[in-house]
């Protein structure tokens, strides 16, 4: 059985807090993008227990460390899972803030309730994904989301976006979420992004911010000039996306970005969320 796990973006982002565990409480918009990976299961060709197979952008660390396996684990921990082989072919973009392991993490799960029908309602899903990463619930709904926690307490939001088009953009450039959290002092939010997200799209530029752009701006320049290059082109809005490093543009229709951005990773499609629910 095959799947595709898709990327999102956050269209906005404020760090309000720092927790007593070391982690921060956030608030955010997440908006599924149709990037997609390719995550196939088979039965085993050996006896082990998984074989992964991983080809496409290279994903560093150990089979072990792959939240695809990790997920396997979780699973097989409490299920009895047959060998498998499984195939992911990445096409997100790691350390991009597009949260492509996590999306990989929580299809993965989903992948394996139905092929084995293991029984797993909706909410038992999200309560596992939530083991493996702050946004791995998010990709169990896979809808627009505003997001509380640590990322992991969602509920919908409605974002109309049909008729736009996004165009994602990544430097080769990598930012770890814990260095972006690290250059960053949390800070309560004047507007709620809840409130904000209501407002029509041509008024997000003055009222829409992801806190991490200051930090994260002034250490990779190279970054905030994307963003800027997106509003040249006519950009309706645009924003890095997560803790970076890809930046995304939303445009009332396609813009000529070739010239611009042929040295990037580029993907461009329609708003819609079309994905895999």
């Amino acid at each position: 059985m095959i799947c595709f796990p898709n990327a999102k973006i956050n269209l906005g982002l404020h760090v309000v807090s720092r927790r007593p565990d070391g982690y921060h409480n956030l608030e955010t918009i997440f908006y599924p993008v149709g990037l997609k990976d390719a995550l196939e299961i088979v039965p085993g060709a050996s006896s082990n227990e998984y074989r992964l197979f991983q080809t496409g952008i290279p994903v560093e660390g150990t089979a072990e460390e792959n939240l695809v396996i990790r997920a396997l684990r979780l699973i097989s921990a409490a299920k009895q899972i047959p060998p498998v082989d499984i195939h992911l072919l990445k096409k997100i973009p790691t350390g991009a803030g597009l949260g492509g392991g996590s999306s990989d993490a929580a299809f993965m799960l989903r992948l394996l309730n139905d092929t084995f029908a293991l029984g797993y309602t909706h909410n038992d899903l999200l309560r596992l994904a939530t083991q493996l990463g702050a946004d791995c619930s998010f990709f169990i709904k896979n809808r627009s989301s505003f997001a509380t926690g640590t990322g992991d307490v969602l509920e919908p939001v409605t974002v109309d976006l049909s008729g736009y088009f996004i165009l994602l953009v990544k430097p080769d450039i990598a930012v770890s979420t814990k260095e972006a959290y690290a250059m960053i002092t949390p800070r309560q939010p004047e507007v709620s992004l809840k409130e904000i997200v209501q407002k029509p799209v041509s008024e997000w530029k003055e009222w829409m911010k992801n806190d991490f752009e200051v930090p994260v701006f002034k250490k990779y320049p190279e970054i905030c000039v994307i963003k800027q290059q997106m509003y040249d082109l006519g950009a309706v809005y645009a924003a890095m996306s997560g803790s970076g490093s890809a930046v995304f543009g939303v445009f009332d229709q396609e813009p000529e970005w070739q010239p611009l951005f042929s040295r990037y990773f580029v993907w461009a499609g329609s708003a819609e969320q079309s994905h895999e629910k």
